[in-house]
């Protein structure tokens, strides 16, 4: 299965990736259609995709080499179950809404013809073939009239909501875990996914909440906080280090606002 990461943090901190570590967690024959890094840096977004497999790639290893300086951070790794092996559909996917550059992941497999039909009123299309970004097209349609028509960020509150809808129409259309960011604050939703014994079901992500008091040191990630203090989020498709990961319920919406130290979760419509 496809591997998401985010990253949320109080402050600045330094991020030093190796992606190969991340593609491990899957058979990496089953990895090897392409990878995606995006952090916010400045107001804007650097974007580096490649449709290439992890382990092998000269740009991954370019990038371990240079730690990322971020507050906010989401990386994918792709097996390709609609869309050929192309930059085009690798995730995450960038779009500007509002003056605001808005980045999309998903992992798991929607019904295509059923996107088709969400999407037919929309006014964003994708650029490649995935049902995941015509996911990220229909959740941009919703969140338009807050970007457009009010205050630049919109109210925390009301961006949930319409996350929190978009979550519910999503998981009626397969496993819908997905991570979304639009530079004020971190959305990330779970559901179910494909496990180690090959069972589709929950957890779809896992949290770990932590201190900067500490460098996090863990199996291809590395997060050191040059002021030490403050607090941060990472969401994972599996733990990555023996600290207290938390799975999130299915359903579960999480939202932290990146430098400001709020966090906040709810379930997104689940009975």
């Amino acid at each position: 299965m496809c591997e998401l990461f985010a990253f949320c943090g109080e402050h600045p901190a330094l991020l030093h990736f190796a992606l190969q570590e991340f593609a491990s967690h899957s058979d990496d024959t089953r990895n090897a259609e392409g990878w995606g890094i995006a952090h916010y840096v400045d107001g804007d977004v650097r974007l580096v995709k490649e449709a290439a497999v992890a382990r092998n790639s000269a740009c991954l290893q370019f990038i371990e080499q240079h730690p990322v300086n971020t507050t906010l951070l989401l990386s994918h790794i792709r097996r390709a179950t609609q869309g050929a092996m192309a930059v085009r559909n690798c995730q995450p996917f960038m779009r500007e809404l509002g003056g605001a550059m808005h980045v999309f992941a998903h992992n798991g497999h929607l019904d295509r013809a059923a996107l088709e039909q969400l999407a037919a009123t929309a006014e964003f299309s994708p650029v490649g073939e995935t049902d995941s970004e015509l996911a990220f097209c229909v959740l941009l349609a919703g969140l338009r009239p807050l970007w457009r028509n009010g205050t630049r960020p919109p109210a925390i509150d009301q961006r949930r909501q319409v996350v929190a809808a978009f979550a519910r129409q999503m998981r009626e259309l397969g496993p819908a875990n997905f991570i979304y960011a639009d530079g004020d604050a971190l959305f990330a939703h779970a559901h179910k996914r494909t496990q180690s014994d090959g069972g589709v079901r929950p957890p779809g992500l896992w949290v770990l909440c932590r201190s900067c008091a500490q460098d996090l040191d863990a199996a291809g990630l590395q997060i050191a906080t040059p002021l030490a203090q403050g607090s941060q989020l990472l969401v994972a498709s599996v733990p990555l280090s023996d600290d207290p990961w938390r799975p999130l319920e299915e359903g579960e919406l999480l939202v932290a606002q990146c430098g400001a130290g709020k966090l906040s979760s709810e379930l997104a419509g689940v009975a």
